[in-house]
């Protein structure tokens, strides 16, 4: 479908989405990621971007939920959504990073915002802010346009809820540019983003804290003491209404399965119910809906839906990959090739720690029962996980645990592995061989889910996987690697890849050829390593490969990316 809009008298031609994607391209800042961002006064420049495009009143009437944290802010903002339309309202719901697609970002009543409603949003807020640029006021950098663009969203498609994930920090966030919002809400906070925010807990929570607004009701989830004695002050001083929420047990949710997974969701679910039951409550609507028949114990049935049909991509999340035996990667069988990947995004010690806990139930041996099954193509069925006759011993036992990890240089493996590995190990769950590899997309480019994927490894720079493979070989055999394994690298060998004997419980623990040791691989390429995985589990029937991917968000849109073609 062709959009236009039109423009000083004159019709723009919006036909293609890979145009808008090029223009939002062009605002990535340069700096590197990490270091402080080069707007100062990030707010004062956000409210005249607002002014330009009149949203500053449709803002004030927006009924936003305002979520900021280190860890679940995202899930808490996702598990908000479904309970608010579950209850009957149009939701609108700005989260980040996108993971293929950035209309991911802005979800409307549950869904990516549609590619026509997206490109006419976004020419309105561009020519707008283009036309009204000077020296003194330049575009916006990609965060900021993306804030906007939510803002615009909401307003014109006249929500009943928005729900709004904090950026980064909170304080000095483009998010905080809300001045009334309906209730503000802190997920578990860490160690994350030190560099900006601050190396202590104190000074992490002192810009989390910094969305409160003066009597604005906030709920938070248990905290360290040395960050909830900030949040408690801040609250204070701006006569805040604050409650601790402690997390959702059980009996409160009558043994219901939350739409997301992990202990650690427990949490951000009983941080959503405390905000959509303040938001029903200061917006008129929990008596005219429940008439305060419900108490605490009790949930009502639209948030039990709500709780329980969440979904938020990359998050905890199980796909079985397709092969070329299709009917094989649907339905977990003793007579075929098994790939199944176990996505998570975690990028912190804390958020490691709880990927972790989580792989480490998942792949725990189950009973004979039905369960459901996602699929590369992201529709589901119903499958069995054992054939009658096959033991527990025997499904044991054909299982590989493989780790396919990536992260930023700007996090620190040395802390995040161990965490990992420890964290896994503790229960019981050891990793037969880990791969290490780049992310496919690039950060100075914003591409769509159909973009295509370069082949192209010429200049590729694998120096920090082979750094991550030397602190694992570090972690699993206790000693270093000494032979310089990048020097015999060659980007045009047909050895790129490892052997297929390398996935062999009896593979040579002195054999550093191909790039891999015992236990660990480099592989310059994530569709390469995709498919060798296929291919792995296709020639070899027995074969099933159990693949956590994690470490990194992008990595894990890469994989999801891949699998979905």
């Amino acid at each position: 479908m062709e959009n236009n809009v039109v423009n000083n008298g004159q019709k723009q031609n919006l036909s293609s989405f890979e145009a808008a994607m090029e223009k939002i391209s062009s605002l990535i800042t340069r700096q590197r990621r990490g270091e402080k961002p080069p707007i100062a006064n990030k707010l004062e420049i956000m409210s005249l971007y607002l002014k330009i495009l009149g949203l500053e009143e449709g803002i004030n009437r927006l009924n936003i939920i305002h979520v900021a944290g280190t860890k679940g802010k995202g899930s808490t903002c996702i598990f908000c959504e479904a309970i608010l339309r579950e209850c009957g309202f149009r939701t609108g719901v700005f989260t980040s990073p996108h993971l293929i697609d950035v209309r991911e970002r802005f979800r409307i009543d549950g869904m990516d915002i549609s590619e026509d409603k997206f490109l006419q949003y976004f020419w309105e807020c561009w020519n707008q802010l283009e036309e009204n640029t000077s020296e003194k006021l330049s575009m916006p950098p990609l965060f900021l346009f993306l804030t906007i663009l939510a803002f615009k969203i909401f307003i014109s498609e006249q929500v009943d809820a928005a729900i709004i994930e904090v950026g980064l920090g909170g304080k000095e966030d483009s998010t905080n540019v809300i001045k009334k919002p309906t209730v503000c809400g802190i997920t578990s906070l860490g160690m994350d983003h030190t560099e900006i925010l601050g190396d202590t807990l104190g000074q992490i929570a002192s810009h989390k804290a910094g969305i409160f607004k003066p009597k604005v009701p906030a709920f938070t989830v248990p905290q360290p003491p040395e960050a909830m004695d900030v949040i408690l002050e801040r609250a204070k001083e701006l006569m805040v209404p604050l409650e601790v929420t402690e997390p959702l047990d059980c009996k409160q949710i009558k043994g219901l399965k939350l739409g997301l997974s992990g202990d650690h969701q427990f949490y951000n679910a009983a941080l959503a119910v405390s905000l959509c039951r303040c938001w029903l409550q200061k917006t008129g609507n929990w008596e005219k809906k429940y008439q305060n028949q419900f108490q605490d114990s009790n949930l009502p049935d639209e948030f039990m839906r709500g709780l329980s049909t969440a979904h938020f991509s990359g998050r905890a999340q199980i796909v079985y990959a397709s092969t070329s035996n299709s009917h094989c990667s649907e339905i977990v069988s003793k007579n075929c090739g098994e790939l199944i990947f176990y996505l998570d995004g975690a990028h912190s010690p804390e958020s490691m720690e709880a990927c972790a806990k989580w792989f480490s139930n998942a792949v725990e041996i189950p009973s004979e029962s039905s369960f459901e099954v996602q699929k590369a193509d992201g529709s589901s069925e119903n499958g069995h996980i054992l054939h009658k006759g096959n033991t527990l011993g025997q499904y044991e036992k054909s299982f590989k645990r493989i780790l396919l990890f990536n992260c930023l240089d700007v996090r620190n493996p040395h802390i995040l592995l161990p965490r990992l590995v420890n964290t896994c190990a503790s229960s019981g769950i050891h990793f037969s061989r880990a791969l290490f590899v780049p992310n496919m997309s690039k950060y100075s480019k914003v591409v769509s889910g159909a973009s295509v994927i370069s082949s192209d490894l010429h200049g590729i720079d694998l120096s920090w996987q082979f750094n991550l493979q030397r602190i694992w070989e570090k972690i699993t055999h206790g000693k270093e690697i000494t032979v310089p394994i990048e020097k015999d690298f060659k980007i045009d060998s047909k050895e790129i890849v490892p052997p297929p004997e390398f996935l062999n419980d009896n593979a040579s623990s002195g054999d550093h050829s191909h790039n891999c040791f015992a236990s660990s691989a480099v592989i310059p390429s994530l569709p390469l390593t995709i498919k060798w995985l296929q291919d792995c589990v296709k020639e070899h029937p027995s074969t099933r490969l159990q693949v956590l991917v994690t470490g990194s968000l992008h990595l894990v849109g890469d994989v999801l990316k891949l699998l979905k073609r």
